[in-house]
């Protein structure tokens, strides 16, 4: 149904004026030396392709050779050259660029400053002056010449910037692309004198390089879910994308409130979520004298914490639940906060219960009690020390399991994965570009597995390198192709490439899947370079099928991001993958009308282009979190924490096991799954039970089982459990066993995970 909804008057207007104003597409990078201007170049070349009048002015190689060579044919206008403190400066021609009436402008430095008495002060003004021309311009910019993330780079790196622009440029592009690079390969350029002209050497510390990386991936995220956000709008779609987390926690003005709201803040920064507090205050009635005070404490805690606040009207208690409920469908809350209730059974029967009518009404909202520790420990505020592992006696004898253990690190090969959103976006062709290039550096490169699912552009990537014959598998009488993976250990190769990661071996290979090939490979001591889509991750699996309405059958553990030494984004917009998609670039043109009728929709691909963007961030701050850096942009989790999953309902517990491993990752938690069930005695039950701790298992998680005689026992046998072993959190399914397992589990958090079955009910599930 896209495209059907009829646009206002203001959004026609506004689609005329497009008509004759040029196009604007930024990319951004973490540093210089990332990439931006070496893609700007090529995207150049093929808008010449494609019989487009495309020229280049102020563009700065820095004499680096890839970058050099992308010239090659591209008209040049001359900028116009001057010095400032000994080094030469580029200035946009604009006279000549306006005679020269090109379709497209290839120019570095969006924050670049203009010379004195030039027509315009700086960059971003000149490139707005030809896209009023209809002159449309590519350009390039590092995150941290953005006004709103210079402040926050200098915080946490210490460099200083020169020139930035306005901290909403990246609003007035069309189109906005990030260019990925990991600080291994910014410090392999570096040290082969790749990335000459860069003079502040702080940038290139490999921690900076790491935080400036994250500040990029989240940067682009935001901008990405404003675009989904504003296309769910036009859409008519309500509720949260699937994509992102917004934390919504109610509190009262007394003493409590802030324990819930600093929870809640730490809650939406491990998640990478905005955070919105409110309070509900009856109409009419004057603050006491201490009510005021908190009410100020509480404002200027959310403001600090960058949270959002409103007082919402109240007229009787009753209706709590339906104002909150009503607020988070607005405001596509994921996830409400609220306090365990404090009242008794009587209480409850009068007045009725905020938390069970919340949960009566919400279909697609996480619901989370904050632990009641106050009454039992005293406690009045989140424990303020940041828990730390230190460093073992330096002069300590390692055991012999210590010494075998580091032994087959520093044998085992070299694992780098390029993940993307979707099929298509340029994975496989940026692998097969690096093995040409190692293979330049005298290294020796294979390919041990290829899918080039006939796209011309990657096919020529193939270039010099050696393809290892696939292996033969009889099944059925049938020949079956698969990955050799015993010839490649044999032939020893130093680098093989490996596509699509989380393939499903065929019938007869040694391993099912081809993750553990390359786990194989590895351990045999060969460096290994895969690709993989963000949609195969394991715990995204509801996730995506949340967005896309389509259940992905092939995954691969998360664990193999984290085994991985690097992990690099290939990013692109929806549009361009679209396009791609049109020009039969992606699949078989018969092929193409399904596919942008189904998963390649622009609300699915913003919004797993965003669920890439926000999983890579989160993978950047793992291992800088790993090199003990003080400071996190995801902050600190300030508790050591364990995290019980309880399972009562077999048909969804794969979804709730997923659910409490991402949640137990991003805090850091060790986490066990608990399923308690009524005693089942057939073979198909036992095979669903060694599924599901095969599952927690491969995900890092403990699992057990027990059998109680009556459902009713549950709530209190897994209160019990829980308890005993110290969890600080429970996750439980929102089902009839919550009510009654609460009044059990006030000494811990407790997550009651909403009826993700119920988002599907509207959706076709693709086998």
């Amino acid at each position: 149904m896209e495209g059907f909804k009829r646009k206002t008057p203001e959004e026609i207007l506004l689609s005329i004026s497009k008509l004759h104003r040029g196009s604007l597409k930024i990319y951004i990078g973490a540093v210089s030396g990332s990439g931006k201007t070496y893609h700007m170049l090529r995207e150049g070349h093929n808008l010449k392709g494609q019989g487009i009048d495309v020229v280049i002015c102020a563009v700065s190689t820095l004499q680096r050779p890839e970058t050099v060579e992308q010239l090659g044919d591209l008209e040049r206008v001359p900028s116009i050259h001057w010095m400032k403190d000994g080094v030469e400066q580029k200035d946009l021609n604009l006279e000549a660029l306006l005679e020269r009436n090109p379709e497209v402008v290839l120019v570095d430095g969006l924050a670049h400053q203009n010379r004195e008495g030039a027509q315009f002060p700086t960059r971003l003004e000149d490139i707005k002056y030809l896209l009023s021309h209809d002159i449309s311009v590519i350009s390039t910019v590092n995150v941290y010449e953005l006004e709103g993330t210079m402040e926050v780079a200098h915080k946490l790196t210490g460099i200083e910037v020169g020139c930035c622009v306005p901290s909403d440029t990246l609003e007035l592009a069309d189109e906005v692309r990030l260019i990925d690079a990991t600080p291994e390969a910014i410090l392999t350029r570096l040290g082969e004198g790749h990335l000459k002209g860069n003079q502040d050497a702080a940038l290139f510390k490999r921690g900076n390089l790491g935080v400036l990386r994250e500040l990029a991936l989240r940067l682009v995220a935001e901008d990405v879910n404003d675009s989904l956000e504003a296309h769910r709008e036009q859409m008519g779609f309500q509720g949260p994308s699937g994509a992102t987390e917004r934390i919504l926690v109610t509190t009262q003005y007394h003493w409590n409130g802030s324990i819930y709201v600093r929870r809640g803040q730490q809650i939406a920064k491990r998640l990478n979520g905005d955070l919105h507090v409110v309070t509900l205050r009856k109409q009419g009635k004057t603050l006491t004298k201490e009510a005021a005070a908190f009410r100020r404490s509480i404002m200027k805690l959310v403001e600090k914490v960058g949270g959002k606040f409103e007082e919402l009207p109240l007229s009787y208690r009753r209706c709590i639940p339906q104002i909150l409920v009503d607020y988070a469908n607005a405001n596509h809350v994921t996830r409400i906060v609220l306090g365990h209730s404090k009242q008794t059974k009587w209480q409850t029967l009068i007045q009725g219960s905020v938390i069970n009518g919340v949960l009566k009404r919400t279909k697609n909202i996480d619901v989370f009690l904050v632990a009641d520790r106050a009454s039992q420990e005293g406690e009045r505020i989140l424990p303020a020390h940041i828990h730390t592992s230190k460093e073992p006696y330096k002069y300590k004898r390692l055991s012999k399991q210590e010494v075998d253990a580091k032994i087959e690190k520093i044998k085992r090969g070299r694992f780098k994965v390029y993940i993307g959103a979707a099929p298509g976006v340029g994975k496989t062709y940026t692998m097969l570009r690096e093995g040409n290039d190692l293979l330049k550096k005298g290294i020796d490169v294979k390919i041990g597995l290829l899918e080039t699912h006939g796209r011309k552009e990657t096919t020529q990537q193939v270039g010099d390198l050696d393809i290892v014959p696939r292996a033969v598998n009889q099944y059925q009488g049938i020949n079956l192709m698969e990955m050799d993976t015993e010839a490649i250990i044999r032939l020893r190769p130093e680098v093989v490439l490996v596509d699509e990661l989380a393939h499903s071996n065929v019938p007869g290979s040694k391993n099912k899947k081809r993750y553990e090939d390359v786990l194989e490979i590895l351990e045999a001591g060969i460096s290994v370079i895969s690709t993989v889509n963000v949609q195969h991750l394991e715990s995204l699996n509801d996730a995506v099928e949340h967005i896309t309405g389509i259940r992905v059958r092939e995954t691969v553990p998360d664990s193999m991001l984290r085994t991985a030494d690097e992990v690099q984004l290939i990013d692109v917009s929806p549009e361009a993958l679209q396009l791609r998609m049109r020009d039969g670039k992606i699949y078989a043109m018969v092929k193409v009308d399904q596919a942008l009728n189904n998963f390649f929709k622009t609300g699915n691909l913003i919004a797993l282009r965003e669920l890439a963007l926000r999983e890579i961030a989160d993978d950047v701050d793992e291992r800088l979190e790993s090199m003990e850096r003080k400071s996190s942009l995801r902050g600190p989790w300030r508790r050591k924490e364990a995290i019980y999953v309880c399972v009562t309902d077999i048909s969804q517990a794969d979804r709730l096991i997923r659910r409490g491993f991402r949640i137990a990752h991003r805090l850091k938690a060790a986490w066990h799954v608990s399923f308690i069930a009524v005693r089942q005695s057939d073979e198909e039950w036992k095979t669903k039970l060694e599924v599901l701790e095969k599952l927690t298992r491969r995900l890092g998680g403990e699992f057990s089982y027990q059998e109680v005689v009556n459902r009713s026992h549950i709530p209190r046998v897994f209160a019990a459990k829980a308890s005993n072993a110290g969890a600080t959190q429970i996750i439980v399914w929102k089902d009839d066993i919550v009510k009654k397992l609460l009044p059990h589990a006030s000494t811990m958090d407790v997550l009651i995970v909403a009826d993700y079955e119920s988002w599907q009910t509207s959706r076709n599930r693709v086998k």
